[in-house]
């Protein structure tokens, strides 16, 4: 069987190694644009910080592991056409063009950084992107000759690269036309407070602006962002705004959706025979509602390989549901978060509950005053757990993960609020920061040190 891959992050990185373990026999051709494969863009801001010693240190796979393994790996090889019939993709490499037939073939072509239509982005030096490899190399070179740096974009990405450049002393804003920070994954009660925490790491958010354009001095540096109320100064501008599905090239040629998001079903399979596609370029089946969304994390994707690389195979495996759970850090909180946000209520089919808390991680005779935000948002009518989120200055984020497994599960808050959590002061209080959370909700009685049946 000849397995054709197109890119090699997390999708398709898990795709190869899944296919290796089950056919010995597996002729595996693999087609990457870049000069070096499986790229771990999840750790540039470690390299920013200088965490992570090089580029390099960033692939979990390179070119001489997939040869070590049997794989023809093609790196500077870029697929500009697929022709379902005949069973073919067009390969461009060095200004050659050349066809390759396949058995089953993968789809992951990711997405590229989406560029706003404002003007001067193109014009001046020192505009930069946060995606990729490249981009990340440009970054880091910036960093010691910037003073001041504008971030266009308040969400996952743009944070990363803002704390990055705040942390290197760089006087550092994050714009963005959302009123929040981190607003697509956290509700005001989190993003409150780590707007005011930010600031005072010297790092700026400035929500509620739209960027206009770039202005720039007459050696062609970039000097000012002009928005729709103020202009800042910046010697350094980053543009954070997100991906777009990088699949033009496929349209006409398989369905592709909404904003050329490749139309796939559970079992990731296209409209096209034969043809599988992954990452972050389609959706993916979400837990607490049963809807596709669009969640363009690692995780979601290296679930997506192995479903697909099963079912290429000829077993008959459909992608399991997740709730987009996440974690990350910024200055001196921790924080996750878990399928439905408090912001949605307008858009749910029911009615949608949530209940914030601010408790104590540890019993008060532990003369530690070290305290945990969280919030669940629930069916108020079911009480069936949607989603949750969590913050302390203390590393308790994996508790998010708690949360979602109780989402698969399809738990309700009077399950959570006496699930079985060890006690041991030294950790948490005889009932957990979880069963206070949902007890809460519930406007339970009884208190947090206590139950009373």
């Amino acid at each position: 069987m000849k397995y054709v891959i197109v890119g090699t992050s997390h999708a398709g990185y898990e795709v190869i190694q899944t296919i290796l373990k089950e056919d010995k026999n597996a002729e595996i051709e693999v087609f990457e644009s870049g000069d070096k494969p499986s790229f771990l863009s999840c750790g540039i801001q470690s390299y920013l910080e200088d965490v992570s010693p090089s580029l390099d240190s960033l692939h979990y796979a390179n070119e001489q592991s997939y040869k070590d393994q049997g794989v023809n790996i093609h790196v500077n090889s870029t697929v500009t056409d697929l022709d379902t019939d005949n069973r073919t993709v067009t390969v461009e490499k060095d200004g050659n063009s050349s066809e390759v037939s396949y058995d089953k073939l993968f789809l992951s072509p990711g997405g590229k950084a989406v560029a706003p239509p404002f003007d001067g982005i193109d014009k001046y030096n020192n505009v930069l992107f946060m995606r990729g490899r490249e981009w990340a190399d440009q970054i880091k070179k910036r960093m010691p000759n910037a003073k001041k740096a504008v971030v266009v974009g308040g969400g996952y990405i743009g944070i990363e690269a803002a704390e990055a450049f705040a942390k290197a002393g760089i006087e550092t804003k994050v714009i963005d036309v959302a009123e929040r920070i981190l607003n697509t994954y956290l509700d005001s009660e989190f993003t409150d407070i780590l707007e005011q925490n930010s600031k005072e790491h010297n790092l700026e958010f400035i929500g509620g602006e739209s960027v206009k354009a770039l202005e720039g001095d007459n050696e062609g540096n970039v000097n000012k962002v002009v928005t729709d109320k103020n202009e800042y100064e910046a010697d350094t501008v980053l543009i954070a705004v997100g991906v777009a599905p990088a699949t033009e090239w496929l349209d006409g040629k398989i369905k592709l959706g909404n904003k050329g998001i490749i139309e796939i079903n559970h079992k990731q399979e296209t409209s096209a025979k034969d043809v599988y596609a992954g990452g972050d370029a389609t959706l993916v089946p979400f837990a607490p509602i049963e809807e596709d969304r669009y969640i363009a994390l690692a995780t979601n994707s290296r679930r997506q390989g192995v479903t697909a690389a099963k079912n290429m195979l000829g077993h008959d495996v459909e992608m399991p549901r997740v709730s987009g759970t996440s974690g990350l850090q910024l200055f001196d909180y921790k924080f996750g978060q878990t399928g439905v946000h408090g912001t949605e209520k307008d858009s749910y089919d029911g009615n949608l509950g949530e209940k914030y808390v601010k408790e104590l991680i540890r019993p008060k005779f532990m003369q530690d005053e070290t305290d945990i935000h969280m919030k669940v948002i629930f069916d108020e009518d079911s009480h069936r757990i949607l989603g949750a989120q969590l913050m302390s200055k203390e590393d308790v984020t994996e508790a998010i993960n708690t949360i979602s497994i109780a989402i698969s599960a399809g738990y309700t808050l009077e399950q959570l609020a006496v699930q079985d959590f060890f006690f041991q002061p030294d950790y948490d209080r005889p009932w957990n920061y979880l069963n206070v959370l949902a007890q809460q909700a519930l406007n339970d009685t009884f208190g947090s040190d206590q139950m009373l049946f």
